[in-house]
């Protein structure tokens, strides 16, 4: 069994600056408010970096990368 990671937004910290959709545009959106929208499922390893790089520059630190169990 391996870990698979997936991003969480914490939605009572999140005020809609949109860092995280700039830093990781691949998986994240942003709504028509500013707020984000994450693709659902595994983040790929190849953008695990600017993940964690845009969950530490969250301004209000919002962003978070969960490890998951893999079947």
């Amino acid at each position: 069994m391996s870990d698979e990671s997936t991003i969480r937004i914490d939605w009572k910290s999140c005020d809609a600056r949109g860092l995280c959709a700039e830093l990781v545009p691949e998986l994240i959106k942003l709504d028509e408010w500013g707020y984000p929208i994450v693709q659902p499922g595994a983040v790929p390893k190849p953008l695990m970096g600017h993940v964690k790089r845009a969950a530490a520059a969250c301004p209000t630190l919002a962003v978070h990368v969960i490890k998951t169990p893999k079947p």
